[in-house]
């Protein structure tokens, strides 16, 4: 019997009386210890002046006359949230839950590196030391580290096909493409177990035990395919599949406390679009996904944060192909147990003196800030600065 399910039974029997402190403490340990981080990573430098558009800006407005998301009230127009920022129409499966507050973003965020190279801009923010190039490890990977999370098997997994750079370091982490990869098997995999599994050298040993562990931890989960993943109300592509793998090591309770996400195709140099094209084409899929996956964890859902990041973000004016050019600020987005029905950050406007360089979004809030205050507040890590170097960063009020 695990401890959680003993304070479960438990709590039923103590009902009638004052429990004691101990008992008491025990619960609170147990529903700590539930939280899981989410973390998508938006490859490509996602469009925030067109996810979360300021539509009340005029310069916005001049800046992108074919590609701009219109006002509230126009046909395909954004869906208004608050002080002039709207919500793209492709999102609006996101709105009820901006509307039960668990829903919130940060605008003109993202990193204080300048660089509009894809690969700088994205080792720079998954190692969490901007200008510092020589690090090793991933911020996340750091927190883990540094945090009290037991080193379980499946406490932290990402959906890839080999661990990010966000999560590489020390802390042992799990990149695969489903449940089912590690449910599979095999002869060989099973005979290489038991060939390493008491090995002196831990180098060997210990990634051996972990898979072993890993592969238990799952055995019990039913097979599933596609036709599983649109049952549970999951948009069709791989980003879809990867939120419905999330939720079902959630809810099948195997100790998972981060996941890690990535998505790619948000570079849109052309056709990028309003309400149609290739940008509405992924955030079709995103707002599809994140709207099951919460419906599909349900009460879980509480203790489940998400959030979304991108490396920069996209130029101010619209070029000459309907699409836009490597900018810098963007948006970041939260769900789940967050104070939601807000847009959070400074905003520093879109006017010509505003502008970073004379044409982009500039960054008034640090991503390092958003991310220290979910390591706090969510996952209990008491000193961000063994995470982030130069810290710490004031919280936002953002849980």
């Amino acid at each position: 019997m695990t401890r959680r399910r003993f304070l479960s039974l438990g709590g039923l029997a103590l009902a009638g009386w004052a429990a004691p402190r101990w008992v008491r403490a025990a619960a609170a340990a147990a529903r700590g210890s539930s939280k899981t981080l989410v973390v998508l990573f938006q490859r490509g430098a996602a469009d925030g002046l067109n996810i979360i558009p300021p539509y009340a800006d005029p310069a916005y407005r001049k800046a992108r006359p074919s590609i701009r998301i219109l006002e509230p009230g126009r046909p395909e127009g954004a869906l208004d949230l608050e002080g002039g920022f709207g919500l793209h129409p492709r999102l609006a499966p996101l709105l009820p839950l901006w509307k039960e507050g668990r829903f919130a973003v940060v605008h003109a965020a993202g990193s204080p590196d300048a660089t509009r190279s894809h690969f700088d801009a994205q080792d720079c923010m998954e190692s969490g030391t901007p200008g510092r190039k020589a690090t090793q490890d991933g911020w996340l990977n750091r927190a883990l580290s540094a945090s009290r999370i037991p080193r379980g098997p499946l406490a932290a997994v990402a959906l890839a096909g080999r661990t990010p750079r966000t999560m590489a370091g020390a802390y042992p982490v799990l990149a695969v493409s489903s449940a089912d990869q590690l449910r599979g098997g095999g002869a060989t995999e099973e005979s290489f177990e038991s060939v390493y599994e008491d090995a002196v050298d831990d180098l060997l040993s210990g990634p051996a035990r972990d898979l072993g562990r890993a592969r238990k931890a799952v055995a019990g989960l039913e097979k599933a395919d596609g036709a599983a993943v649109e049952a549970a109300g999951y948009p069709k592509g791989k980003l879809g599949r990867d939120f419905f793998e999330i939720a079902r090591l959630i809810k099948a309770d195997v100790g998972l406390r981060v996941g890690f996400l990535e998505a790619g195709g948000w570079d849109h140099h052309f056709n990028e679009g309003s309400t149609q094209g290739q940008l509405a084409r992924r955030l079709d899929e995103l707002g599809g996904s994140i709207a099951a996956f919460y419906r599909d964890l349900g009460a879980r859902g509480d203790g489940v944060l998400l959030l979304t990041m991108t490396e920069f973000g996209r130029a101010l004016e619209e070029n000459g192909n309907g699409g836009t050019d490597h900018g810098h600020g963007s948006v970041m987005t939260l769900f789940g147990p967050v104070k939601g029905g807000k847009v959070y950050g400074s905003w520093p406007g879109l006017g010509e003196k505003a502008l970073f360089e004379s044409r982009d979004l500039a960054v008034t809030t640090d991503y390092r800030r958003v991310v220290s205050e979910i390591l706090r507040g969510h996952l209990g890590l008491q000193d961000t600065a063994a995470v982030f170097p130069g810290g710490p960063h004031a919280p936002l009020g953002l849980l």
